[in-house]
């Protein structure tokens, strides 16, 4: 098997985030999704995800299900599916977990609760709820980073106990890399962990023993060019790519700076037909930031060309 080959389902390597297009009056516009979809698999991903980029949280759950189906179809078992479940209430989070194991979801992603602090017993009891509904795996999402507070450790350990290895880890709390090292240590290596930063921290993570990443889909390209550089040991070249790649990754400080930024991009490349997001929104994306995106998006199409298993800059500029 080489490095641009790996087993199908496996829960493992690039999982973009998708985002989700709208029309004008803010509904899903599904016809988009589908060449979203199409595009990412183009671009070499293991799977997609449906999470908080996708704005579940700003959908009704009629349409949060009706996306998660149609994107279980969409992907024609091209890659694994992820199908985030999280909601403010154990029996919600339940629900949606039943729904997209029976949609076919390869697993589920949830993160714990916006308006509740919850205790290690509470949380734990969340995420245990959440994992027992399902026999898929399930990804323990820490989205301190957009909402909340950071998972503690002995969480972590305690769910891995109750359901060995169904259950994987995104931390997103910093500082990163120390905080990866420390669930390594304390789980002796036996945590399954996602780079949470987008890609931004991918080379140090990488290093600290992720089994792959959840970045956003507009740069989906960069981010598989950097993670096979990273397992071939090609130090050189993961850098050139990651050090274009970490600066526009850091401008995207929020949620909502995410969202603009990512469907710019994806406009950009011909993938979206608007960069509608449903508001009210904290971030807008003024003339400067767009320019310095662009900018900086240009200098990433130089650093991946000519990549071996796949001319992804080639791709997208021929949708520009």
């Amino acid at each position: 098997m080489t490095n641009c080959e790996k087993p199908r389902h496996e829960l493992a390597g690039v999982l973009p985030v998708f985002q989700t297009p709208y029309y004008a009056d803010e509904s899903i516009d599904f016809e988009t999704l589908e060449r979203e979809i199409d595009w990412l698999f183009a671009q070499a991903v293991d799977g997609v995800v449906m999470a908080m980029v996708s704005e579940i949280l700003r959908l009704a759950t009629d349409e949060r299900c009706a996306l998660a189906v149609s994107v279980c179809r969409l992907a024609r078992d091209r890659g694994v599916v992820v199908i985030s479940v999280g909601a403010e209430c154990s029996r919600l989070a339940e629900y949606f977990a039943c729904h997209a194991a029976d949609c076919g979801a390869h697993a589920l992603m949830a993160i714990p609760p916006v308006a509740t602090a919850l205790d290690d017993e509470q949380a734990f009891q969340y995420f245990a709820r959440i994992a027992a509904s399902v026999e898929i795996p399930l990804i323990v999402q820490d989205a301190s980073g957009y909402v909340g507070r950071p998972l503690s450790m002995s969480l972590y350990q305690r769910l891995l106990d109750e359901f060995g290895p169904r259950i994987y880890f995104k931390p997103e709390a910093t500082p990163i890399g120390p905080r990866l090292t420390a669930l390594r240590e304390a789980t002796a290596g036996a945590a399954k962990v996602f780079e949470g930063t987008g890609g931004m921290a991918l080379v140090d993570s990488y290093r600290r023993g992720v089994v792959g990443t959840i970045p956003g889909a507009d740069l989906a390209w960069a981010i598989v060019a950097l993670w096979q550089a990273l397992r071939r040991g090609d130090d050189a070249r993961a850098y050139r790519i990651s050090l274009p790649l970490s600066s526009l990754i850091s401008l995207q400080t929020g949620l909502d700076a995410f969202l603009a930024i990512e469907k710019h991009l994806l406009v950009k490349q011909g993938v979206f037909k608007n960069t509608i997001v449903r508001g009210p929104v904290s971030f807008q994306l003024d003339d400067e930031t767009r320019s310095e995106v662009d900018r900086l998006f240009e200098l990433l199409m130089q650093s991946v060309a000519n990549e071996s298993c796949g001319d992804f800059s080639r791709q997208v500029t021929d949708q520009n």
